[in-house]
């Protein structure tokens, strides 16, 4: 028979006969007799069995093949002079566990080289990269029981949560240098470079809180001794810092368009009903190429600095318009402004509209009643001229009201902390500008990233995390929500076949991308 190989077909021997076991079970009366959903359960278990064994069968022939050579130095350089062939080891893969055999270079005193391992590209620990990724998968999505479960369920492997957890870390360990590695696609000519940054608290083990907020949590005195009660966690956080970094397509705008008056809503619901059905034009930039990062173990001006660096790597000769978009939180100013200037560029600080509306929205209660209709065209109005420039007579305004209509001091509370905060930003609120050149003037992004990355997974019921467990699950959501996981982890797997095989073997065995 043409292509016949004896060899082959006694080193499949075992895996061939699992197959035509299953196949004589599947054609039984016993799985006739079965309704679908049973018969789908059955071939799961048995059909993993099957793949188990032809992964073993695959390792059986590979020890086979092996020959034996003389020339195997380990890390130290000297060269092993003994080979011992059948020396195993156990490998726990997605089918089950496996067992590993090949041949051991020994010298006396020297600890065993194993060039195989190198050929395979085998972990240090017995769980295969196919396992360690699921597990990151699972890990980042939710709860450490919940995806324990979930990988028992897509495998029959069992793990515990302290080794998913582990498996989870050292999935993460390769992120930065995968950032700084990959390649940049071009932007489109007059794409601005966004920068945005944010923050959200994670409720932290006791020894992972900085100095100041452990100490105040040793201080303070709980009011229930089994859990902690709503507001006693705000000393139990430690602030996990965000940056995010994208090019915006520019989509030129009028204050109008961002806020329109109720004369303007109802003539272009007029005009949107009379017209045909056609394609709509943005309403705002669009972003392309989003790097996100998040980090609970570097403060806000290391994040920033990431950032800075992410923005370097796409915009080297520093040709593009900067935009940093934040909430105005002082020591993310003071970064910003520090980072800018030690590496010479130019950047435009804008403060999110969003965070200027709330500051409107107290001084209007200042002066209308809770619920009334009249608030509402009163901050939009405000609104506008902001948004055309006028924030320092916006904020005189407010004064002058409050003021004419003698408000006493707890009356006007709200109307003097808008005026406040609109004359410290002023030079952050050049809205005019950002609109005509087609910027975002909202933070949008990195706020749903907080949400997304942080509170949805950080924040589930009674969850408490240690430093290099959160700073890893935030590394892989992050990877995961801007879509470069896959890219990610054939980085990981070359990184890792360096740092375990390439010096221990002496020898330069590069993996296939």
């Amino acid at each position: 028979m043409q292509g016949y190989v004896p060899a082959q077909d006694e080193a499949f021997a075992a895996s061939r006969k699992c197959f035509r076991e299953l196949e004589d079970w599947a054609a039984s009366e016993e799985a006739a007799g079965l309704h679908h959903g049973e018969l789908e359960e059955q071939l799961e278990a048995r059909g993993r069995e099957l793949l188990r064994r032809l992964f073993q069968d695959r390792l059986d022939a590979s020890a086979a093949a092996e020959e034996r050579r003389y020339d195997v130095a380990g890390e130290d350089g000297v060269v092993r002079t003994r080979a011992e062939k059948g020396r195993t080891r156990p490998l726990v893969t997605k089918f089950g566990q496996v067992t590993v055999s090949r041949i051991a270079y020994r010298s006396p005193g020297r600890p065993n080289v194993h060039p195989l391992d190198a050929a395979l590209n085998l972990p240090e620990e017995k769980h295969s990269h196919g396992l360690r990724r699921l597990a990151a998968i699972e890990a980042a999505r939710g709860s450490m029981e919940a995806a324990c479960a979930a990988v028992t369920r897509a495998t029959g492997v069992k793990i515990g949560k302290r080794q998913l957890e582990e498996l989870a870390r050292r999935a993460a360990a390769h992120v930065e240098a995968f950032y700084a590695w990959r390649l940049i696609a071009p932007a489109p000519d007059g794409c601005p470079l966004i920068l945005t940054f944010d923050g959200k608290g994670i409720v932290m083990l006791p020894e992972a809180l900085r100095p100041a907020t452990a100490k105040a949590a040793a201080s303070a005195e709980n009011k229930l001794a089994t859990r902690l009660s709503p507001g006693e966690k705000n000393g139990r956080k430690r602030m996990a810092e965000l940056a995010c970094v994208y090019g915006a397509v520019p989509v030129p705008r009028t204050p109008e368009d961002v806020i329109s008056t109720p004369a303007q809503k109802r003539r272009k619901k007029k005009a949107q009903a009379a017209a045909p059905k056609r394609k709509q034009k943005p309403r705002e930039p669009q972003a392309r190429g989003k790097w996100l990062t998040a980090s609970v173990t570097e403060d806000i001006p290391a994040v920033i600095a990431s950032a800075f660096d992410e923005a370097e790597r796409r915009d080297p000769g520093h040709e593009r318009e900067w935009v940093v978009l934040i909430d105005g939180n002082n020591t993310q100013i003071e970064a910003v402004t520090a980072e800018a200037a030690a590496r010479g560029v130019t950047v435009t600080i804008v403060i999110d509209l969003i965070h200027v509306l709330e500051y409107l929205w107290k001084a209007a209660w200042s002066f209308f009643d809770k619920g009334e209709p009249a608030a509402e065209e009163w901050v939009a109005a405000q609104a506008r001229k902001i948004l055309h420039g006028k924030a320092r007579q916006v904020a005189a305004g407010i004064r002058r009201r409050a003021t004419s209509y003698g408000y006493s001091r707890a009356e006007r509370g709200g109307a003097d902390e808008c005026a406040r905060y609109l004359e410290n930003k002023q030079d952050y609120l050049d809205y005019a500008t950002a609109l005509r050149k087609g910027w975002p003037i909202a933070t949008g992004i990195i706020e749903g990233a907080c949400r997304h990355i942080v509170k949805d997974r950080m924040d589930i019921t009674g969850a408490r995390w240690g430093l290099e467990g959160a700073e890893a699950i935030l590394k892989l959501r992050a990877l995961i929500a801007t879509g470069d996981f896959d890219a990610y982890w054939r980085f990981h797997l070359r990184r890792e076949h360096e740092r375990i095989h390439h010096a221990k073997y002496r020898e330069t065995c590069i993996l296939a991308a």
